[in-house]
């Protein structure tokens, strides 16, 4: 018998095995060091309890004993909230204002092109295409800092990083010219909390 979310003394995080959403929630739990249940889900087959959990289904969903929580920017700013240290968003409002609007940039043009090019045909090529495309137009805002606009870590590196990871999986090539999102994804990769965040499906993308 599946144990009930609601009954389970740790956190408990409903994630796909290769889902960059859910690779972003693993990622700022994995950097805030926190210890939870990871609960693999089959998108095609959503198991009973997160359906009871969440009306939509949907992945990630967190619980946090009697709270249950879905859409991955409200999961991410309530741990990051939940477990201050470390601080995964800035002090100040203009920093975080430019944060957040740049996540959402990238939810609205970078991952429609990754869900087409998963989706393989004929579309596919042509979303590589542009996918390479954003990458390189953002390089601007790689350069500007040691991570994604800001000196530390942040929330909208938890969700760049997962990207940059698929990109030979995917058959995105930057070149010569992408080095800079390369090696920003170099030094993200290197660290001991990218490695948890990881399933073995994703870990066999850059097998």
């Amino acid at each position: 018998m599946v144990q009930s979310a609601r009954s389970r003394t740790a956190l408990a995080l409903y994630t796909t095995a290769d889902g960059i959403q859910c690779h972003r929630t693993r990622l700022v739990l994995a950097a805030k060091g926190v210890s939870y249940d990871r609960v693999m889900v089959d998108p095609a087959k959503p198991p009973e309890d997160l359906l009871d959990l969440n009306p939509y289904g949907s992945t990630p969903t967190l619980v946090d004993r009697d709270l249950t929580l879905y859409n991955t920017a409200v999961v991410c700013e309530y741990l990051d909230e939940r477990y201050p240290h470390p601080p995964l968003m800035p002090i100040d409002p203009l920093s975080r204002a430019r944060l957040r609007l740049a996540t959402v940039r990238i939810e609205l043009d970078w991952l429609p092109e990754i869900d087409t090019i998963r989706a393989g045909g004929r579309p596919a090529d042509a979303a590589r295409k542009r996918l390479r495309e954003h990458l390189l137009a953002a390089l601007p805002l790689f350069k500007a800092s040691r991570f994604f606009l800001n000196p530390e870590m942040s929330l909208t590196d938890c969700l760049v990083a997962p990207v940059v990871w698929r990109l030979p999986w995917l058959g995105v090539d930057l070149g010569r010219e992408g080095k800079p999102i390369l090696d920003y994804g170099e030094r993200l990769f290197a660290s001991q909390g990218y490695v948890r965040s990881m399933t073995p499906e994703e870990k066999a993308m850059r097998a």
